[in-house]
């Protein structure tokens, strides 16, 4: 074993040291499983016949459930509805030992919920046909924003690094940001971003770790192919942003690190490039990239072992996780 090997693996043999808090939204993800049977007479739609009915976290619940993989203690800083499905959230993290005290449940807030009915014959692959989103917006009101005030001075605190998971149902509210960084960092605890429609909101934060489609909306461009292209956005955000460090998901082109007054960083794709699914993979990215951040890893380093577990995760059907001793095998695959 080599002594790059070696600084790799003992990154991740600290990763169960950690206390990573995930402030976010916790999205639920809903599979309905049926046989096709008939058209309907009363419609031109098909009649499935119910199989079976199964359960999964996305959002900032996906990100929980990769730390809790790589062996870090999560601890959530999440809003739940006083629904069905809230208490379905609160029964997944529970079953995979995942402390639901820091859940925040609201009466009339509808827990984001993602239904997906697959259907196909009996002895066949089932496709999806249909998705339903049932969606609301974490409300404004004065108790609920000092709970998670007071939930992220803790974590500034107790923590070793905040992972912002914002998928746009603002449990991750802007004024909240701004009282809390500061905190942060002056306890020198690394702060990541993943936003879904909010990137340019959330300034100073350490590292944000954008796909390509984010960094086009949120710059208004087209990156395409062109390498100077992707070169001038990547150090244009990093600007924008005040941060010292960037990191750029480009599916099945790889990754790219941008930090100040350093050239680029092109990590090609850990790992075959036939893609089996990419759900969730940039919830296990950033997880994976702030435990090392937080270890002390350099951000080549840390964006390293993110890109060997996006390799990984992407072969795998629906979100996913990425084990300890799975990184380990692909970093000594990919030497």
């Amino acid at each position: 074993m080599n002594e790059d090997t070696r600084s790799l693996f003992a990154i991740i043999d600290k990763f169960p040291h950690l206390r990573i808090a995930v402030w976010g939204d916790i999205i639920l993800d809903e599979y309905l499983y049926g046989t096709t049977r008939r058209v309907s007479r009363e419609a031109p739609v098909l009649i499935l016949s119910y199989q079976k009915k199964e359960f999964s976290l996305g959002g900032a619940g996906n990100a929980l459930l990769n730390l809790k993989a790589l062996g870090v203690e999560p601890v959530p800083i999440c809003v739940v509805g006083k629904d069905e499905a809230g208490r379905a959230v609160v029964r997944i993290l529970g079953k995979r030992g995942i402390a639901v005290d820091g859940l925040i449940a609201v009466q009339g807030y509808p827990t984001p919920l993602k239904t997906r009915i697959l259907a196909g014959e009996e002895n066949t692959k089932k496709q999806q046909v249909l998705r339903i989103d049932t969606e609301g917006r974490v409300p404004e009101t004065a108790a609920l924003k000092t709970r998670l005030e007071r939930a992220l001075r803790r974590a500034a605190k107790e923590c070793d690094a905040l992972l912002i998971s914002d998928y746009h149902y603002w449990t991750v509210k802007e004024d909240l940001f701004a009282a809390a960084l500061p905190l942060f960092k002056a306890a020198d605890v690394p702060v990541t971003l993943d936003s879904r429609f909010r990137l340019l909101s959330f300034p100073g934060v350490t590292v944000a770790t954008p796909n390509e489609p984010e960094v086009e909306d949120a710059l208004k461009i087209r990156i395409d192919d062109g390498p100077r292209l992707l070169r001038d956005a990547g150090r244009t955000l990093l600007r924008k942003l005040r941060s010292p460090a960037l990191l750029i998901t480009r599916g099945s082109k790889g990754m790219a690190l941008f930090q100040k007054n350093t050239a680029p960083c092109l990590l090609p794709i850990f790992g075959a490039t036939d893609i089996v699914d990419v759900t969730g993979a940039g919830d296990t990215v950033i997880s994976v990239f702030t435990a090392a951040l937080a270890c002390g890893a350099a951000p080549e380093q840390a964006a390293r072992l993110a890109n060997y577990a996006g390799g990984i995760v992407v072969m795998k059907k629906g979100t996913a996780t990425v084990s300890p001793l799975e990184l380990k095998q692909a970093i000594i695959a990919g030497h």
